[in-house]
């Protein structure tokens, strides 16, 4: 049974960091994209940055141009966690953040994208609020 669990979400104040984390249980990080999204109040929920390390598939992360350079994403097999280490945090990053996977074995972020519909499984969410 496929699981995402969350954490590490808090409070910060504008220009800090936080890290977050996404426990992975029940499939293969070695042969599925795994990608966090986020989701604002009134707003549709937005891609924030995939990685996979599927050798038929470029392996460079992807990001939304809203996180490219402030934020990095990093997966440790060995521990079956994902992270998105965010830097540089402003009021505008204040959302819900996902952790998701997708049910396509073997294809990467290059092919998968940050399209929330190709991501059929999902954490419960950790809240990041971005607020002097």
């Amino acid at each position: 049974q496929v699981q995402l669990v969350e954490s590490g979400g808090g409070l910060v104040q504008p220009g800090g960091s936080l890290r977050i984390s996404c426990a992975a249980s029940g499939f293969d990080l070695d042969y599925y994209a795994i990608a966090w999204f986020r989701q604002a109040p009134g707003k549709e929920r937005e891609g924030v940055s995939c990685i996979s390390t599927i050798r038929s598939s470029d392996g460079s992360p992807q990001y939304a141009e809203s996180v490219k350079g402030r934020f990095i994403i990093s997966k440790d097999n060995h521990l079956r966690t994902v992270y998105l280490q965010m830097n540089g945090l402003n009021q505008e990053d204040t959302a819900v953040y996902y952790c998701a996977t997708t049910t396509y074995a073997g294809l990467g972020c290059d092919m998968i994208g940050l399209v929330s519909s190709r991501y059929g499984y999902w954490g419960q969410g950790t809240q990041v609020t971005v607020s002097s």
